[in-house]
């Protein structure tokens, strides 16, 4: 393993010499020397690694990586390419790329470019011939941390210097950063041969449900499943008040999934908490379920490590479901009032919160992300259960049917 007096050199891992140098540093002085496939230049974020063995454009483009490195534990990068149905956002949001091996060659019907050269046009380094290996046992024994990749400052004290000036993922805020600046109407269809799990063949309601979706650094598969299920999806600034968010009357209101500390989006807590006074059907993922949970009154920590793969699993009372993950934070259960919240889902590796459901309001959250891509579908009856509570909620007034049985 690497550790603060070596370098891992390039030769040893790679044999094409002639490729660009680049050096990945570590705030506690490990460094990787290896080879640049991306933008030239200096980057740094924090250190993390998604364990997925597929997926790397959806991982790549997942605003919750804003202000990250990822680390891909898979061996090979890029033999599918690139190509824009699979971007979750319309630019890649992770600061830096760490590989082992990037496939010279791309491989797919589908591709329409190579992920080299798409991280080149978007200004995005990446470094690859390192030995993931051992960097992966290095973040879990000690800790993701900052980091900085560089093709321009190749001596290890002089790139440690610009890791140590950055700032701690604790206490940051990173929404602002990735949030749309104005509100939007999703229209984009969802493609035929998408179209999978409990939503195929359903009934859509008619007319269809409003959804506002407060965007943390929303998925786009998250509007494509809402839109599936027979909802009209309008997508507003992180920040939007409660008067805004109420002004377009919907009949449910969605927290996304977005990156940094949950505890430092302050004014997304207090949106959350007068939206609770709605009596509206509320539902959130990922960064929305922390922010949903700190308005109910709990806490979150930040993980040692944090879960970044597409199997973990999750569940309670003998139901398991194998998920999708990306998250750094997580909420304390033991801040969760047991009168008002009930636990729905646990992570099964390490027994954290994984979802809550409230007890009188109709509102519920889970820490993984049901929409998938990349990942398994076992989690999307969410997305059909958030529409059932909308329907319901509709029915009072209205009279509006709910949904045939599930499949």
């Amino acid at each position: 393993m690497a550790n603060s007096s070596t370098v891992v050199p390039e030769s040893k891992i790679f044999p094409w010499t002639h490729r660009q140098p680049a050096l990945l540093v570590l705030a506690d002085g490990t460094a990787f020397s290896g080879w640049s496939f991306g933008a030239e230049g200096t980057t740094v974020g924090e250190v993390v690694f998604n364990t997925g063995m597929t997926g790397y454009q959806e991982v790549i483009t997942d605003p919750s990586y804003c202000g990250q490195l990822i680390t891909f534990t898979c061996p090979e990068l890029g033999n599918t390419g690139i190509n824009s149905l699979d971007e979750e956002s319309d630019r890649p949001q992770a600061r830096g790329v760490i590989a082992r091996n990037v496939s010279r060659r791309v491989s797919s019907w589908r591709a329409t470019g190579s992920l080299p050269d798409y991280l080149r046009q978007h200004g995005i380094p990446g470094i690859a011939g390192v030995d993931t290996r051992a960097l992966v046992r290095r973040l879990r024994s000690q800790g993701v941390m900052n980091g900085a990749i560089s093709t321009e400052i190749l001596d290890v004290p002089g790139l440690l210097e610009r890791v140590q000036a950055a700032p701690s993922m604790e206490g940051l805020s990173l929404v602002a950063e990735v949030t749309t600046a104005q509100p939007y109407e999703w229209l984009e269809p969802t493609p035929a041969d998408w179209d999978y799990g409990r939503s195929q063949g359903i009934p859509l309601p008619d007319p269809p449900l409003r959804v506002v979706a407060l965007d943390f650094g929303v998925k786009r598969n998250i509007l494509r499943r809402l839109t599936r299920y027979g909802c009209r999806v309008m997508v507003l600034p992180a920040y939007a008040t409660p008067e805004e968010v109420l002004s377009y009357a919907p009949d449910g209101i969605f927290l996304s999934n977005g990156p940094g500390d949950p505890a430092a989006e302050t004014q997304a807590i207090r949106t959350a908490q007068a939206l609770l006074q709605s009596q509206k059907p509320l539902f959130g993922i990922c960064l929305g379920h922390q922010i949903l949970n700190l308005a109910l009154g709990g806490s979150t920590f930040k993980l040692k490590f944090g879960h970044r793969g597409l199997n973990h699993p999750c569940g309670l009372q003998q139901q398991v479901e194998i998920t999708s993950q990306n998250h750094g934070f997580a909420v304390d259960a033991h801040s969760i009032s047991s009168e008002l919240v009930g636990i729905s889902h646990f992570n099964l590796n390490d027994q954290t919160v994984a979802g809550i459901r409230h007890r009188q309001l109709p509102l519920f959250s889970v820490q993984y992300h049901p929409e998938a891509s990349p990942g398994p579908h076992d989690a999307d009856y969410l997305f059909r259960e958030f529409v059932e509570l909308m329907l319901q909620n509709r029915s009072l007034t209205a009279g509006a049917p709910l949904l045939g049985p599930q499949s």
